[in-house]
């Protein structure tokens, strides 16, 4: 019997590490590729080689929102300070039970409407539609019947007037210049369906006009290791799969598409807690059906602030809804794995996403237990495991530091010295820490998802001044 256990132990130790081998050779590709683009990003700025035109492709910014009285104003503020000439502004309220529709038709003076809304995707019904224009800036507020994000960001499309359309957070803002910058890559290439851009964290962050003031980390904890995080997710794999039209995730908080190719394959889920990504897989799987030319955009260089969770509930209910997502998007697309029609997509993108987001949460708590079982029954090489966890830490964070460093480098932002060593030392904690709660979250999330698989969730939101 302790011979079989032996090699069942020696199997999973090796497992494990050709796992780690795996998952670390793709992040330090992904960081150097991204690295590398940003300064290529900076240097082009630098000399001015860029795109520099009048030339505005019209854009609808829809803004879906559920109990965000506290942040909406302030993100509708923001929107209106974009150095862009052409687009309009949707608030779409999805039944709220707070004051959300109140203050927004406080703030802007807002008057009703009897305009009619083409339903080119069904939606819950609207209740009432008010509307009104802010510097030759369109505003129009949606008041519809509770219906989830998805179904108020179709409400939205409904409504909308020009053929791009950008989903934005309503607990979000962006920088001055972020629209114009996400629409750049449609300019360059008329194949160009959607444009994911990047978020960072506001929190610790002091916003004025859509112009960051002054930049620094979070005081508390638990934010600050999500800017850490934030900046490697975003920096590492998007930009990556960028590069071989691989994207399958465009941030719901942050994403431009081309309005009629999102009305051809269906529009957003609402059957699904992942709407923002289903809709990318989907378009994916629209366009190669098809047969249609198409390309998936990532702009590092557009940037949208959010808040993030300060409490560890509060983000462990985020990260369950976008693991329940995850595995809705995987499920009901499964039939990409493997299928060379799809290319890169298919044993790259989705590969990926399954072994090292889907499945990355079930691997890493059972290699836990199975490595504190085997300790207990004296199978452990406890001085090599506890290298080969050091290493693990040190390479980790390393990776985390350079995504991180490289950002806030190329965007021209400085942090204090005190700033410096907090990311330094919440960066391990990060990776060997909170890595391994929230793949507990993520492990236990579908458990009685069914239930609740499409409610917005309540997180705790704090009034930001962005102005």
């Amino acid at each position: 019997m302790r011979d079989i256990l032996q090699v069942f132990f020696n199997f999973v130790g090796i497992f494990f590490v050709l796992y780690m081998i795996g998952y670390a050779s793709f992040l330090f590709l992904a960081v150097i590729v991204g690295s590398t683009s940003l300064y290529s990003i900076k240097r082009r700025n630098t000399l001015k080689n860029e795109i520099l035109n009048d030339y505005y492709v019209p854009v609808s910014i829809i803004v879906p929102a559920y109990n965000e009285a506290e942040t909406i104003v302030s993100t509708i503020k923001s929107l209106l300070m974009q150095d862009y000439r052409l687009y309009e502004i949707i608030v779409v309220d999805d039944g709220s039970k707070d004051n959300t529709a109140k203050a927004v038709l406080d703030a802007f003076d807002m008057k009703r409407s009897n305009r009619p809304i083409q339903r080119q995707i069904m939606t819950k019904p609207a209740k009432e539609i008010y509307e009104t224009e802010i510097d030759n800036i369109p505003l129009t507020l949606i008041r519809k019947q509770n219906g989830g994000k998805a179904d108020a960001l179709n409400a939205g499309i409904n409504a909308s007037k020009y053929p791009y359309f950008l989903s934005i957070d309503a607990d979000s803002v962006l920088q001055y210049d972020s629209l114009r910058k996400i629409v750049r890559p449609v300019l360059e290439d008329d194949n160009v369906i959607a444009v994911g851009g990047a978020v960072r964290p506001c929190n610790g962050a002091e916003i004025k006009n859509g112009r960051v003031i002054k930049y620094r980390l979070p005081n508390k904890i638990l934010p600050c290791m999500q800017v850490l995080e934030y900046d490697r997710s975003f920096l590492a794999a998007r930009i990556l799969f960028d590069k071989f039209n691989g994207s399958i995730v465009i941030s719901g908080a942050f994403g431009l598409f081309k309005k009629s190719a999102v009305v051809s394959a269906g529009g957003y889920d609402a059957d699904t807690m992942g709407e923002d990504m289903e809709l990318v897989v989907k378009l994916h799987v629209f366009c190669r059906e098809n047969m249609m030319p198409y390309r998936i955009r990532y702009a590092s260089d557009a940037i949208c602030w959010t808040q993030v969770p300060e409490k560890l509930g509060d983000l462990s209910k985020q990260r369950r809804r976008w693991h329940i997502g995850l595995f809705q998007s995987m499920m009901t697309h499964r039939n990409i794995l493997g299928n060379p029609r799809y290319g890169l997509v298919s044993f790259v993108s989705y590969m990926y996403f399954l072994i090292y987001e889907l499945l990355s949460p079930y691997i890493e708590v059972f290699g836990v237990v199975t490595m504190v079982v085997a300790m207990l029954l004296d199978f452990l090489n406890v001085p090599f495991m506890l290298l080969y966890l050091g290493i693990y830490v040190v390479y980790s964070s390393i990776l985390s530091l350079t995504a991180f460093f490289a950002r806030i480098h190329t965007i021209d932002q400085h942090l204090s010295f005190t700033d410096v060593l907090k990311a330094i030392g919440l960066c391990a904690i990060e990776v060997s820490c909170l890595r391994f709660i929230l793949a507990w979250v993520r492990m236990t999330s579908l458990i009685g998802y069914h239930k609740k698989k499409t409610d917005w969730g309540e997180i705790e939101r704090r009034s930001i001044d962005f102005n």
